[in-house]
């Protein structure tokens, strides 16, 4: 429609529908260069809408850029961290170090110093030449000289020691140095990437408040959260099918022979556990598993689990054992932890910060898997959990030990 328009109203200006009006005939040359500046304004009016359709359908695309950059970020700046405190404690350790060894050099120096008295008070005497000549008991003058060979080999070794502790302590305050100045752009790349990270938290903030704010920003966003967690309905799905098809194979494969005994199947014991299993975090529900009516808006949703408001990098443990199917970001939840329990259990864990598991790790009940985070939370750090059987969702209020 838009375009039609854009063409009628380019027709109506041209040269040659002027020169029609008027009653003359139009140019080859001019109704073509016409034509190609139509087409061309077109393309561009599309290209425009295009853009424009884009920029409207990718809120959980523009968040999710925002929090994959916010978490790098995050991760180098406490890399950052970590290097600026070796390097802090590096500085300190060299700089104490330097402080002994100017302490002993200065021992070192005043002993030399001494010797040099002595040095000089003894050539003052006429030196070695007294000695030789002032007995004639050949044993004493042996002595005497052993003597004074000693104190030149103490001497001698007074020096390189003084030599190698200069060298040493010099040594030291080249390193010192270098790690000041290492320690010195260390702390402006972190401050740089601060500034980025706080960049894009603003960013990300101001994203939210219009989402909260703004009807338009909150029902595209609620179209786009329900199109999320259709797609992770069918991703469940989709992994619960190759679970089935992974176990066929393996029942297949450990099929007894005939007239074998047959022992029965055991239960996982997850199903026994209704109302039994700790939570994954301790935490406040703020948000319940049904459908949800948006206060201001009324806009009706429903939601497959639980928020749990949590403290960001209280860990999340698994509520049962089971293997992990799944870790990754997944559009909407951000980073996700699936864990399947057997007998086709599933439960999800959303928000996470941190993930500490990888797919196909067995896992115990009430492991660390994870920290809570605020990745692809659109209400800042908290838990998003949820129990799934055969593919569909349970209430997890019916599954967690009753809060107190």
């Amino acid at each position: 429609m838009t375009a039609a328009i854009v063409l009628a109203a380019l027709a109506v200006s041209s040269p040659a529908a002027a020169q029609k009006r008027e009653g003359k005939p139009a140019d080859l040359g001019t109704t073509q260069r016409d034509l190609r500046e139509t087409q061309k304004r077109l393309g561009e009016e599309r290209a425009k809408a295009a853009d424009a359709r884009k920029r409207e359908a990718g809120l959980l695309t523009e968040l999710e850029a925002i929090d994959r950059r916010l978490t790098t970020k995050r991760r180098l700046v406490a890399n950052l961290d970590d290097r600026i405190r070796k390097a802090q404690a590096d500085v300190t350790n060299l700089q104490a170090e330097i402080a002994r060894l100017q302490d002993q050099r200065l021992g070192q120096e005043e002993a030399l110093a001494r010797r040099l008295r002595a040095l000089y008070m003894f050539q003052a005497q006429g030196g070695i030449l007294p000695v030789l000549f002032s007995s004639n008991d050949p044993v004493a003058q042996a002595s005497q000289l052993r003597h004074l060979s000693m104190l030149a080999t103490v001497d001698a070794h007074v020096i390189r020691e003084y030599r190698v502790m200069s060298e040493g302590l010099a040594e030291r305050k080249a390193s010192l140095v270098g790690r000041q100045k290492e320690l010195a752009a260390l702390r402006t790349q972190a401050d740089a990437e601060r500034a980025e990270a706080d960049r894009d938290a603003a960013k990300r903030l101001g994203l939210l408040a219009r989402v909260k704010d703004e009807r338009a920003y909150h029902d595209r966003m609620v179209g786009e959260l329900s199109e999320a967690a259709r797609r992770l309905e069918s991703f469940v799905a989709e992994l619960q099918e190759r679970q089935r098809k992974a176990a066929a194979a393996a029942r297949a494969a450990a099929r007894p022979k005939p007239g074998a005994p047959v022992e029965p199947p055991t239960g996982t014991g997850f199903a026994a556990l209704r109302g039994r299993l700790h939570w994954p975090a301790e935490g406040k529900v703020v948000g319940e598993y049904g459908a949800q009516i948006h206060p201001r808006f009324g806009t009706k949703t429903f939601r497959n689990g639980i928020d749990i408001d949590v403290t960001e990098g209280t860990s999340i443990v698994a509520v049962y054992a089971g293997r992990v199917l799944y870790t990754g970001w997944f559009r909407g939840y951000g980073n996700l932890i699936i864990v399947d329990h057997g007998g086709e259990y599933y439960t999800l864990y959303a928000h996470a910060a941190e993930i500490k598991v990888k797919e196909g790790d067995e896992v115990k009940q009430g492991q660390v898997i994870g920290t809570v985070g605020e990745t692809g939370s659109l209400q800042g750090p908290r838990l998003y959990f949820e129990v799934r059987h055969e593919g569909k969702s349970q209430d997890p209020a019916q599954w967690l030990l009753p809060r107190g």
